[in-house]
């Protein structure tokens, strides 16, 4: 523990959209951080705002009591974690390592056992919320591993999001993950449908998404993303290029347990052609709901009152 604060020193390894202000909001509560990104820059702006920079994830591990992984797939974090100067060959016994990237739950099982062989405690801890929860530090955190090690570090994580929640073993963080991911996006779908419905039986979509968003609809896309994509405005706060990941993921999942889930097959092809064919991968994944405008000719836009 850091002497200072009496706080474990966290190394934090990856630094994007949603990286950087988790890492960023360790700092403002006052923890010594080490941190490692791709791309330098972001590594300077940590830097001035008090964080040390790493050289390599064993290095990060070396100097750290726990590691945080917050990179965009499973081949990244297998790098990340086991590769030639990855953070198994530094991390002390008795460490706590937090994967809160959003891989398979297979590889992140895997990784886990490796771990466990070297008494170094690993946990799966994906996050939903957006960017938007990672800036203001409140992201859902679902939490697969061991719950001692979980207990030994919530304070960490209720730094950077404002629930945190034990689901099972290692493996079922992804899992429950997962689940979140084939929600929002078949909520996306059903919005989408809903709104392109409306706005071609000449109703403003914004008088539509006010007179439902506190019924039975209710829901965190009426409220959080249809008024973004009424605005036209596609920025991310999570990739649709990562939704497709996420949800390739659960078509293994399906397969695996054999399971007939027709919907989730439904949104995989549809955010497939948003990214492999309409090249809207780095739009927000709410841009889901421009597929069915295009289809049907219609834009979901809030109308100019006045």
């Amino acid at each position: 523990m850091n002497a200072k604060n009496q706080r474990p020193r966290i190394g934090f390894i990856g630094l994007g959209l949603m990286g950087k202000p988790m890492a960023k909001n360790l700092l403002k509560a006052g923890f010594d951080l080490i941190v490692l990104n791709r791309s330098r820059p972001v590594m300077d702006e940590l830097k001035t705002a008090g964080a040390e920079v790493g050289l390599n994830p064993k290095d990060v591990a070396s100097k750290s009591e726990v590691v945080i992984a917050m990179v965009p797939d499973s081949p990244d974090v297998k790098e990340v974690m086991l590769g030639n100067l990855g953070v198994i060959h530094s991390a002390r016994e008795g460490a706590t390592v937090i994967d809160m990237s959003t891989i398979s739950p297979t590889v992140e099982r895997e990784i886990a056992h490796r771990f466990a062989e070297k008494d170094i405690n690993y946990l799966d801890a994906p996050v939903t919320g957006g960017q938007e929860g990672a800036v203001n530090a409140t992201l859902s955190i679902m939490v697969g591993g061991n719950k001692e090690a979980l207990d030994g570090c919530m304070d960490v994580l209720k730094t950077m999001g404002n629930k945190v929640t034990y689901v099972g073993p290692s493996g079922s963080g992804q899992i429950v993950k997962a689940c979140n991911q084939l929600i929002i996006a078949m909520t996306y779908l059903g919005v989408g449908e809903a709104l392109v419905m409306g706005t071609k039986a000449g109703i403003d979509p914004a008088i539509i998404v006010e007179a439902i968003k506190d019924g039975a609809a209710r829901c965190w896309v009426l409220d959080a993303r249809a008024p973004r994509v009424m605005e036209r405005q596609f920025a991310p706060g999570f990739k649709a290029r990562h939704h497709l990941k996420d949800l390739g993921f659960i078509q293994d999942l399906s397969k695996e347990m054999g399971l007939t889930l027709d919907g989730s097959k439904i949104v995989y092809r549809m955010f497939d052609e948003l990214v492999n064919r309409k090249g809207r991968g780095d739009w927000d994944n709410s841009s889901l709901m421009t597929l069915i405008e295009d289809v049907n000719g219609v834009e979901i836009r809030r109308k100019n009152v006045g």
